[in-house]
């Protein structure tokens, strides 16, 4: 992977491909193993191996063996990995509303069961943040 300055074009370097968003949907809907990132992805075997390896490279994906004979290897999320749930959903409403794609199921809060409606809250003002309320400082 390059070296970008910019964290949103080094983001897009790494998650720009459809397939690593398709992976990580996967992984988030739980699937660990590679005959079953194949079989819901219908990637090619060579292609998913190449996404997985770089996953893994940037420390979205780690391995952790479960069989030793034959040997095999499940992907599983890191910290850095579940910290993309957001992007992910919030990708997903974007799509639904901005789109017209409907997604195939509902996601609702445990606590609620209400639907998700996900903004983006400054943690320390705990405010919505809005585009005309962001400044730019240079450090």
């Amino acid at each position: 992977m390059k070296t970008q300055t910019c964290p949103i074009a080094a983001s897009a370097e790494l998650l720009g491909n459809h397939w690593n968003l398709l992976i990580l949907r996967e992984a988030f809907n739980g699937v660990t193993r590679f005959d079953g990132f194949r079989k819901a992805l219908g990637i090619a075997p060579t292609m998913l191996t190449k996404r997985l390896n770089q996953l893994t490279e940037q420390g979205i994906l780690h391995k952790q063996r479960y069989s030793e004979h034959p040997p095999r290897e499940e992907y599983l999320l890191t910290t850095a990995g579940e910290d993309l749930l957001p992007i992910l959903l919030l990708l997903r409403q974007w799509a639904s509303q901005h789109l017209a794609i409907e997604p195939p199921f509902a996601l609702h809060h445990k606590a609620s069961n209400q639907p998700l409606q996900l903004q983006v809250m400054d943690r320390a003002s705990q405010q919505i943040i809005q585009w005309q309320d962001i400044i730019k400082v240079e450090e």
